[in-house]
């Protein structure tokens, strides 16, 4: 096209030659002008024409490698609409568009580098404070003992449990902050076979009949349910999985309520779901349940116990099975939770 710069630079060049062709024709047929005043003209218009085009020819070669050193610097836009080809060899319209999804790009790596200290301070504090909960109590505990209750037994026995079942909680603490660290890096592995969630979840009851009957909780399959339910997921942690809804279900359900947990296969997909007969959560809260260490009722949570990483855990290792978790909750009328697998080959079991 005419009017692309490097056309239009050759185009003045063409024009500048015609028209002193065409004033060298002026002169020959018109005696009047004279040579001193078509000499000046000439190189009048030559200079002028040169200078343009090789202004325009330095300029856009700078434009050139100016949008050529933005090239690694670039990044695809998370919004498709952006990543529009603009059909056109101007440098001009090339370089104006690159710099300005630079700059979106730069200012939405200012935000996210933002949000993360934001994130960084807020999980430096959270972490302190629930290390020193534990901490600080089998601390109080064993300076009491030293300080002279030792010499009565139970009082003796008595801390000495108290200051074991705080280490007990620092040590779970430290144990999924391991754990849900190494998720976020990609470090865990998951090892994927097939396998039945509902016997999967039938070893789980037993493993927690006794923390639920302390709540007098009772921990069921709805009635609907299949007997058999196989699933191609990591039986490791998808065992994690159902064991944290559970106890989370225990812990925040209602006491003497009722625990179901159910499977079913609907495609090539299996739908798995944890739900109780608790208070319920606040849709505010229904966000931010999954994050690290955030808790619904401060308070109650503590007397509860737990890490406060749970829930983090289990949408940590359901995303790396493709999959997420959900929530469903209103007030006074249960929780319930929800996540899908793969579909697994049923395993003909013998003995």
């Amino acid at each position: 096209m005419i009017t692309h710069p490097k056309n239009v630079a050759l185009f003045i060049g063409v024009f500048v030659t015609l028209l002193v062709g065409v004033m060298l024709y002026a002169f020959s047929v018109i005696p009047s002008l004279h040579n001193w005043q078509l000499l000046l003209a000439v190189i009048f218009i030559v200079i002028t024409g040169a200078s343009y085009v090789l202004l325009n020819i330095t300029l856009y070669k700078e434009l050139d490698t100016i949008s050529d050193l933005l090239k690694p610097y670039k990044k695809k836009a998370e919004n498709p609409a952006r990543n529009i080809y603009i059909n056109t060899t101007d440098p001009i319209v090339k370089i104006k568009k690159e710099l300005s999804d630079f700059a979106v790009q730069k200012q939405r790596e200012i935000e996210e580098l933002k949000k993360l200290e934001t994130f960084r301070r807020e999980f430096l504090a959270d972490v302190s404070h629930e290390l020193k909960t534990p901490l600080f109590a089998a601390q109080g505990f064993v300076h009491t003992l030293l300080e002279g209750a030792m010499e009565d037994i139970k009082v003796r026995d008595r801390f000495l449990q108290k200051a074991a079942y705080s280490l007990d909680g620092l040590n779970v603490l430290i144990e999924d902050l391991i754990t849900i660290s190494q998720l976020e890096i990609g470090e865990i592995k998951m090892h994927f076979q097939s396998f039945d969630i509902h016997k999967l979840a039938e070893d789980i009851f037993e493993q927690l009949e006794d923390a639920a009957s302390k709540r007098g909780s009772k921990l069921k399959f709805y009635k609907y349910s299949p007997k058999s339910c196989y699933v191609f997921a990591d039986k490791l942690r998808i065992g994690q999985v159902v064991t944290n809804l559970l106890v989370n279900a225990i812990k925040y359900g209602r006491e003497n309520g009722i625990i179901l947990f159910s499977c079913s296969i609907e495609g090539e997909s299996v739908l798995i779901s944890v739900k109780d007969d608790g208070p319920g959560i606040e849709e505010t809260h229904l966000n931010r349940i999954f994050e690290r260490f955030y808790r619904v009722e401060k308070s109650r949570s503590k007397d509860q116990g737990g890490s406060g990483l749970g829930l983090a855990i289990v949408k940590h290792i359901l995303e790396a099975h493709d999959s997420r978790i959900s929530v469903l909750s209103k007030l006074n009328q249960g929780t319930e939770f929800q996540f899908r697998l793969k579909k697994g080959k049923v395993i003909n079991e013998k003995g």
